[in-house]
């Protein structure tokens, strides 16, 4: 038998991209998308562009379908054949069942470690990052899993989001709440605090003029931010809008690495076109 290594994986929700998740040996179990009673798999036969064509023809949203108890064994068993453990990565379990019914299959398990990453796109994509970095430096499994459940707290994830229609569909929202954002133009901050989405700041006027605001204000205590890694992560933007939040994040912040990326299906099935964030890891908990 080869020697014994640790397998990282995580689902689809960590909008890492292709090239980020062959640099760092990611396998990623893909969630199913549903498009009324068709079903796709996330990242394979679906893009984002797949579902803003399907809410403009239908006025519906695209369905995410956690993965079943079922799925998730047969995905462990695979990747742990050869004696290997595995560590997974999940989308908050505040946000999706999909933790759940991992943690019930890795209970077959002695070497799968499921971990909540109380987080989405690439606020999970940062973690996985620093687990595949601790893979590298040698750690175990269970060492790397009892640091990453610290640094989960420190983890800065928000969106600014153009229009409130796909979290009101998705019942994030209320109707009140999306129609007075659209009537006074609005642009709502998106923050992740304890696992689940709450609203913070809200921006006004056209959501590219509020982006720059946006990141600066993000970026204000760059003493406070691990500059390893930096996210801009955003859902259909104009190349033009990423492009002043790249610059902005470059003038405000001495980063290693700025790493940009296209949310994939899942925070635009849920978010909609035009979301854009800036996503790092703080050296103190996120308060």
């Amino acid at each position: 038998m080869a020697d014994k290594k640790i397998v990282l994986s995580c689902d689809s929700s960590c909008d890492l991209g292709p090239q980020l998740c062959e640099r760092y040996n990611v396998i990623l179990h893909p969630f199913c998308i549903n498009l009324g009673d068709e079903s796709f798999i996330d990242g394979v036969n679906i893009t984002p562009e797949d579902i803003y064509d399907y809410h403009a023809r239908t006025g519906n949203l695209a369905k995410t379908s956690a993965t079943n108890i079922a799925e998730h064994e047969d995905f462990f068993k695979e990747h742990t054949k050869d004696g290997n453990d595995l560590i997974f990565f999940t989308i908050s379990s505040s946000l999706s069942a999909n933790n759940h019914a991992a943690t019930l299959a890795a209970e077959e398990f002695d070497n799968v470690y499921v971990i909540d990453s109380g987080n989405l796109s690439t606020g999970v994509g940062l973690l996985v990052i620093a687990a595949a970095e601790m893979i590298e430096a040698g750690k175990t499994a269970k060492e790397i899993c009892e640091e990453i459940e610290v640094l989960k707290t420190r983890v800065n994830a928000s969106f600014v989001i153009d229009s409130l229609e796909y979290l009101h569909k998705g019942g994030r929202c209320s109707a009140l709440a999306a129609l007075g954002a659209n009537l006074l133009k609005l642009k709502p901050c998106i923050e992740v605090k304890g696992g689940a989405m709450s609203v913070g700041k809200k921006y006004r006027g056209l959501f590219s003029k509020v982006i720059p605001e946006y990141v600066k204000e993000r970026l204000s205590n760059p003493e406070n931010i691990e500059t390893s890694h930096v996210f801009v992560t955003h859902a259909g933007c104009d190349d033009a809008i990423v492009q002043s939040a790249v610059d902005m994040v470059k003038e405000n912040l001495k980063c290693d690495e700025l790493f940009v990326t296209r949310a994939g299906t899942t925070v635009s099935g849920h978010c909609g076109r035009n979301t854009l964030g800036v996503l790092f890891i703080q050296k103190t908990p996120v308060e």
